[in-house]
């Protein structure tokens, strides 16, 4: 009896082995999209039993033509790529990996407010240049004694929140549907989003992308921050409305910006973000180790494997 057929609508991976081998024992025919376009996607994909999915965008209207489709696994935190209720609807079940690279993105949002806090990225750019300057970069403040706020408080902000302690800041956070053991156990205090923007030295962004949160971090919430205070974000880049960012630098409301993720990628060349000392932009690269890609691809792999063979998902989503 031939194997279930599993679509996958790109490859980013240097190799895919992890994934195929724990599909391995369903002995599968594996088939790959030329491009993650939907035409792409629907070629190999129309009569597939199972969808993996990185970036490319699953829409109602995809997801319609799929006339056997059973599972769909998402390599990745977010869902916002795939219409979760067209999936409902159909009975396909979605699987993601929630926590997959949190150590790698809270260390990546603790080096870029090392980085900005300290002023390193500015300080190694005049050396390279050969002015071995410290009024340049002055003034530098301390870090003990700030607060940090964590917008959001899912895996990978109570991460981050031990190593900011580390460091001596008080930590602070907002999240509606977090429960209060979870903020008590991390001895970070519970607040409402305006108190944290009014309190934060520092904030740092891990919320997901819905429409309530899209462009949370706007005009009015930087009004809101104290004058100087820094962003971070290594979550999605549409949570910050760009052009408000912008205004809030260029009028010192805010007093710098590093941001992993932003509304449109790549960064567009004549960005209004770039070319400034302080700002730091990194290109998409928080998620990655290699020991974070093998892992996300097992893990994923598994769960449509386990769907596929009656069983239950471990880190299953619903609309």
């Amino acid at each position: 009896m031939a194997g279930p057929v599993i679509a996958f609508t790109e490859n980013i991976f240097p190799t895919l082995d992890p994934a195929l081998g724990e599909l391995r024992r369903l002995d599968p025919e594996i088939r790959m999209a030329k491009s993650p376009s939907a035409e792409d996607i629907l070629a190999v994909a129309r009569d597939a039993d199972a969808v993996m999915v990185t970036y490319a965008r699953l829409t109602r209207e995809l997801i319609a033509q799929l006339t056997r489709c059973r599972a769909i696994g998402r390599f990745g935190l977010g869902v916002d790529n795939i219409d979760l209720v067209a999936c409902k609807e159909k009975g396909i079940a979605v699987n993601y990996v929630p926590d997959y690279c949190i150590r790698e993105v809270s260390d990546h949002a603790m080096a870029l407010l090392l980085a900005l806090i300290r002023k390193i990225p500015l300080a190694n750019r005049l050396v390279q240049a050969g002015r071995w300057e410290m009024p340049a970069v002055v003034p530098i403040t301390r870090i003990e004694g700030t607060v940090l706020g964590l917008v959001g408080f899912g895996n990978i902000p109570r991460r981050l929140a031990p190593k900011a302690q580390a460091f001596g800041m008080t930590v602070i956070a907002y999240d509606p549907f977090a429960k209060p053991e979870t903020f008590a156990a991390a001895g970070v205090e519970r607040v409402d989003f305006d108190t944290l923007l009014r309190r934060s030295d520092y904030v740092s962004i891990h919320a997901p992308l819905t429409p309530e949160t899209r462009g949370m971090m706007n005009a009015s919430a930087f009004a809101k921050m104290k004058k100087g205070a820094y962003i971070v974000n290594t979550a999605r880049g549409a949570l910050i409305d760009e052009a408000a960012l912008v205004q809030a630098l260029d009028a010192k409301q805010i007093g710098g910006a590093a941001l992993d993720v932003v509304a449109v990628e790549p960064l567009a060349k004549d960005s209004p973000l770039l070319n400034r000392d302080n700002v730091i932009i990194t290109p998409h690269t928080a998620f990655y180790s290699v020991e974070a890609l093998e892992e996300l691809q097992r893990k994923c792999a598994r769960d449509v494997a386990r769907v596929l063979s009656g069983e239950k998902a471990v880190y299953p989503i619903s609309a």
